[in-house]
C-alpha cells in the first residue's frame, strides 16, 4: 500500500513537471534573481536546474522539498555557497518555481 502511495506521488509530481507554465516560471526565476546563479544545464555560482532536477528524481518529495530550500535558502547541498532565501514569494509561486526546475527549466 505504501509503494502505491509513493508511485502515486510520485506520477503527480511528474505530471506538475511537465504541466509547467515555462514562460511564467522564466520570468519570474528572472525577476527573482534566481537566474543571476543558476542555469539550465551548466553550473554558475549555484548548480544547474538539470543537476537539481536530477538529484530529486524520483522522490516523491521533491516538490515540497525544493520549494522550501527555495524559500529558506541555505548550503551545503550543492557546495559551500548559500543561496538566498526567498521569503516573499506566495506558495504558488515557490511550486512553480521548484517545478520548473525540477522539470530541468525547459523553455517551452
Amino acid at each position: 500500500m505504501k509503494s502505491a502511495m509513493v508511485a502515486a506521488s510520485a506520477l503527480l509530481v511528474a505530471t506538475a513537471s511537465q504541466a509547467v507554465d515555462a514562460t511564467a516560471a522564466k520570468a519570474l526565476a528572472q525577476k527573482s534573481a534566481c537566474l543571476a546563479c543558476h542555469a539550465a544545464d551548466k553550473k554558475l555560482v549555484g548548480p544547474s536546474y538539470k543537476e537539481v532536477a536530477a538529484k530529486h528524481k524520483g522522490q516523491a518529495d521533491a516538490l515540497e522539498k525544493v520549494s522550501a530550500r527555495i524559500r529558506s535558502g541555505g548550503s551545503g547541498m550543492y557546495g559551500p555557497v548559500p543561496m538566498p532565501a526567498q521569503p516573499t514569494l506566495k506558495d504558488d509561486e515557490l511550486k512553480l518555481l521548484a517545478s520548473w526546475v525540477l522539470a530541468g527549466a525547459p523553455d517551452q
